[in-house]
């Protein structure tokens, strides 16, 4: 990488790092900057994966207050969450680079759109009734999102808010700091298996973290302080971006 593209993937990072804490789609800014700079799809993902992780466990850190009261449930969600990122990962790992391209090509869009339906899928969540706990629904509901994220993570926490928000009775913060505890486990799960087997860049990945780091700490503080309209906006054209870089190839 030039001086300058390493500027790009660091500041990406923080971006990243914000947005994944506080909203849940932060790979569509780091991974189409990885794209840009010229790292091929899959190792761009492998390495956007790992750099994540750290930004995860800072976002993690930032919402310890939420958390509390909730390890039971944690204890029930995390198996299926850790089982799903490794079939996940074993199935990026196994399929042929164009499967990849043409999966994440449509797995980008949806993100996208999940993206911009947040704030009506928000009020619809806020009128439905709630229960204690999810049961078995969110369990597979956490396994199938974990799969999602194994295999290419944009998008998984705002699928996690949405399934917890549907299932579960429990006020939308507090959501949102269980979801950064199991997109923590996935992203750390899936970063354990790429770098004994797969091809990374490390690079990218330190410059990734570092900036993921910082990201996850200023979104767990800031982050809720971010104009939506603006953000929401930023990631659908940041997401298309990458669409186009994929069909271009």
């Amino acid at each position: 990488m030039t001086p300058w593209e390493m500027v790009a993937v660091l500041a990406a990072g923080i971006a990243g790092g914000a947005i994944n804490t506080v909203v849940g789609s932060g790979s569509l800014i780091t991974f189409p900057t990885l794209l840009a700079v010229g790292l091929p799809p899959i190792t761009a993902n492998v390495s956007n994966n790992i750099g994540l992780v750290p930004g995860g466990l800072t976002g993690v850190m930032g919402y310890r207050p939420e958390l509390k009261g909730q390890r039971g449930r944690l204890l029930r969600l995390a198996p299926a969450s850790v089982a799903g990122s490794i079939a996940g990962g074993l199935l990026l790992l196994n399929l042929p680079e164009r499967t990849f391209t043409a999966v994440v090509t449509v797995l980008i869009a949806i993100s996208c759109i999940l993206v911009v339906i947040q704030p009506k899928l928000g009020r619809l969540l806020a009128d439905r009734p709630k229960r204690a706990h999810g049961g078995p629904w969110l369990v597979l509901g956490a396994l199938a999102a974990g799969a999602y994220g194994g295999y290419f993570g944009a998008g998984q926490g705002i699928l996690l808010i949405g399934l917890m928000g549907i299932l579960i009775d429990e006020e939308l913060q507090r959501i949102n700091a269980a979801k950064n505890v199991l997109v923590l486990l996935v992203n750390f799960t899936a970063a354990i298996l790429y770098v004994l087997v797969a091809d990374v860049d490390w690079t990218a990945v330190l410059l990734v973290a570092l900036g993921s780091m910082v990201g996850g700490f200023a979104g767990a503080k800031v982050g809720r302080r971010l104009p939506p309209a603006v953000l929401r906006g930023a990631i659908v054209v940041i997401g298309v971006v990458a669409i186009v870089k994929l069909l271009a190839g």
